[in-house]
């Protein structure tokens, strides 16, 4: 059992007052819309409108990754987009509609394992490919940095109700985002409820909020007035991925609307949770863009057609992954750094994790 956990392991971790002032300072924001949040007629409640526009997506900033370089300019159509992330009561909703049952629920079907691994790595007996998912369990005390298959593991038995493993539960925590969902799961749900993925500059676009190249979705202090606006590891309170049972285990999630919305009116667009986009990811792909339309306006980029990572040596370049943006409560100072709108990695599309969530958007008409 232990080897299957490590190969399963190693194939999951390859996750107000700002709206105010940004309308004051563009004219034009009432007029188009944004963030008008929709009554059910347009779109379903717990939406807002997110105007068409042009911004440049990516980075060329000093805490920018190789990833998210060069900016270039994009332009995206308008289209609704929820909120928050999808939350475990709305997850739930269409689980009871539906019966539907996870990937984490389902026993690992080895040839979408495979793909993921080193060439040769054998496959292990059919009794120890049992359902789980990967779960944060931290250190006990301060380690080097280089190795996340430390403070990571592969839970039987953890999933979307469970996202800690057996044991953990979600009740009281309704409102906090549906975590533990791989890409395969968010498809279902977005059919289901007729909405769709956001792409990848999408998603960039109305994370940003009108801010043009701001460092963080609220501007450019990460602290203003000294106070957090979006959940984060503290490394103030205790090192990454330090974890101490005195202070109630690893952290998690925060409700929904915890801290306030971005320019748009969406919450928690960095922090809290990753969040699944549709595009494919390249580690490049940034850099392919330019190179095929140096500074030409790029229109409603759909992502590359393969996927792209080297990252971790020893494994498939080309396995399948699919864009994870926004950062999660995982993310600090010392180590991760994506709860910028600009920061990207990918992600195992069957893989789920307890720092991996969505939220969906649907095209329509303006408000």
């Amino acid at each position: 059992m232990h080897k299957v956990k490590t190969v399963l392991t190693l194939v999951a971790a390859t996750g107000i007052v700002a709206a105010a002032v940004w309308v004051l300072l563009h004219p034009g924001f009432q007029d188009q819309g944004a963030g008008i949040a929709s009554d059910g007629t347009k779109a379903p409640p717990g939406m807002v409108w997110i105007p068409a526009g042009e911004f440049l997506m990516g980075s060329d900033s000093r805490m920018a990754q190789s990833n998210e370089k060069p900016a270039h300019r994009v332009w995206v159509d308008g289209f609704w987009m929820d909120q928050t992330h999808v939350t475990n009561a709305q997850f739930a909703e269409f689980v009871d509609a539906t019966g539907y049952v996870t990937t984490a629920e389902r026993k690992p079907d080895w040839e979408t394992i495979r793909v993921q691994l080193p060439p040769g790595v054998p496959k292990p007996p059919e009794e120890n490919l049992v359902p789980g998912s990967m779960v944060f369990v931290g250190t006990e005390a301060p380690t080097t940095l280089s190795d996340f298959w430390q403070w990571w593991a592969y839970v039987p038995g953890a999933n979307w109700k469970q996202p800690q493993g057996p044991g953990s539960t979600i009740e009281g925590k309704e409102d906090h985002p549906v975590v533990q969902v791989s890409y395969e799961d968010v498809l279902a749900y977005a059919q289901w409820a007729g909405k769709q993925l956001p792409t990848e500059a999408q998603w960039e676009y109305a994370a940003r909020g009108g801010l043009e190249q701001a460092t963080y979705v609220w501007g450019d202090e990460l602290m203003p007035n000294g106070e957090k606006q979006a959940n984060y590891w503290d490394d103030s309170k205790s090192p990454f991925p330090v974890v101490s049972p005195k202070a109630g285990g690893a952290t998690g999630t925060m409700p929904v609307r915890t801290f306030a919305p971005n320019g748009y009116g969406l919450y928690d667009m960095t922090g809290n949770a990753w969040q699944w986009v549709a595009d494919r990811y390249r580690s490049d792909y940034f850099q392919r863009q330019v190179a095929e339309h140096g500074q030409s306006l790029v229109r409603e980029p759909e992502g590359p057609d393969d996927s792209f990572d080297p990252s971790v040596p020893g494994f498939p370049a080309n396995a399948p992954k699919r864009v994870i943006r926004g950062g999660s409560f995982l993310c600090n100072e010392s180590y991760c750094l994506s709860y910028r709108p600009s920061a990207r990695q990918g992600n195992d599309p069957y893989s789920a994790m307890s720092h991996l969530g969505f939220r969906l958007i649907q095209k329509g008409s303006t408000p």
